[in-house]
């Protein structure tokens, strides 16, 4: 009897665990975008507007892809969940543009638009002004090309095939690595972002710019960067520092986290020598090499960065597994 109560317990977790990390066999991606069976792809509309470029990098930045409509039934489709959450906008971006070469149009995976979706409205493509190298897709499912430059929302698509779930930090992102002496995951970004680009790529990720709690912490992140192949990327960055989630709170007069506490409350302001010392230029936050904090500017400064993701639930599963 007590082998079958344990069993039964045993099987009873499993299946929560099974429920919460497979996420791919329940079609989950992030709760931001909606699953549709007809085309088994994930789609989110996004309501700030933004130039063609940065929708797409947008997109990219959530792993995800600047959509385009392969043929009529995903056009149709995704047209129809346009005009269901979002009734007014008349056009959005779309994957596809001329940026290569002047009235060749290709999709951003580098199909010819004859490959995919072609529906062209009346008298379009026409570069007008002689600088419409983007496209739209129009309520009524035509094409139009149109300014890179203007805003615009867009959509953003996930196909279920390209999904792959990471089961220990439950996230559809494969490089967050997790650390279970401190209960979180960590990726150290090689690709170097000013203060408030790599806040935005974090939360895109669904994850926040590390926050140091604890001697053990910053330890753990200066051997993550330690290990980091800083010295492969090229080009112009600030080397010797990486961004974190705190910041000049002018309100407060002090320095805080990202999520309000004080540096001394969430448990780590060991600052560097005659550090902050750069007074209203620099107002954001990040850490030397060798984990000592450091100010820094938000926005003319780029540098790696480190992203944090709390994973509560697994520990609360784990420690009920072990009792």
């Amino acid at each position: 009897m007590a082998r079958a109560k344990y069993l039964f317990i045993c099987l009873l977790i499993q299946s929560v665990l099974d429920f919460i990390y497979g996420q791919p066999q329940v079609k989950f991606f992030r709760d931001d975008y909606k699953y549709l069976e007809t085309t088994r792809s994930f789609y989110k509309v996004h309501t700030i507007h933004r130039t063609w470029e940065n929708a797409k990098r947008k997109c990219e930045m959530e792993d995800a892809s600047l959509f385009y409509p392969k043929d009529q039934k995903e056009a149709d489709v995704v047209l129809t969940y346009l005009k269901e959450t979002q009734p007014s906008y008349p056009w959005v971006f779309i994957g596809i543009s001329s940026k290569l070469a002047k009235g060749v149009f290709k999709t951003i995976d580098g199909l010819s638009i004859r490959q995919v979706y072609n529906k062209w409205g009346p008298g379009e493509p026409n570069d007008a002004g002689g600088d419409e190298d983007c496209v739209i897709l129009r309520r009524d499912g035509t094409l139009n090309d149109d300014k890179c430059s203007k805003i615009y929302p867009f959509i953003c698509k996930k196909t279920l095939a390209s999904l792959k779930w990471n089961e220990q930090c439950n996230v559809p992102y494969m490089d967050y690595k997790y650390n279970e002496a401190l209960g979180r995951c960590y990726k150290f970004h090689l690709n170097p972002l000013n203060w408030k680009d790599a806040f935005e790529a974090c939360d895109s990720e669904d994850a926040y710019l590390a926050i140091i709690n604890s001697q053990n912490e910053a330890d753990y992140l200066v051997n993550i960067t330690a290990e980091a192949p800083k010295d492969k990327v090229k080009g112009w960055y600030l080397r010797g520092a990486v961004h974190l989630g705190f910041s000049y709170d002018p309100s407060e007069n002090g320095w805080r986290t990202i999520t309000g506490e004080t540096l001394d409350d969430a448990g780590y302001s060991m600052w560097g020598n005659n550090q902050p010392d750069g007074g209203e230029d620099e107002q954001c936050g990040s850490m030397f090499y060798n984990g000592f904090l450091n100010d820094i500017s938000c926005e003319a400064q780029r540098c790696f960065f480190i992203c944090e993701r709390e994973i509560e639930l697994l520990n609360n599963l784990s420690q009920e597994s072990r009792k």
